[in-house]
């Protein structure tokens, strides 16, 4: 049981990080934080495109994996 408690959290600090790259890797949308890292200048380049409509597919995939994982550790401390 220790190993699968190991597991997880090694899982979850992965996710985290990679989840905060990932967003921090989306366009910004106006206003905000994302502008501070340059996300403004690019807004006026147009729709999105096969690259970003990627990213987003990606992001909502890791962020399930990282809401299941949060929802493992969370069963594992209160039934293990």
């Amino acid at each position: 049981m220790e190993y699968v408690r190991w597991f997880l959290n090694g899982l979850l600090v992965v996710t985290s990080a990679f989840l905060v790259l990932l967003i921090l890797m989306h366009k910004g949308r106006g206003g905000g934080m994302s502008d501070m890292f340059g996300g403004g200048m690019s807004s006026s380049l147009g729709g999105s495109s096969v690259a970003e409509r990627n990213l987003n597919r990606i992001t909502i995939a890791v962020a399930v994996v990282w809401t299941a994982v949060v929802v493992a550790i969370g069963l594992l401390i209160s039934y293990g």
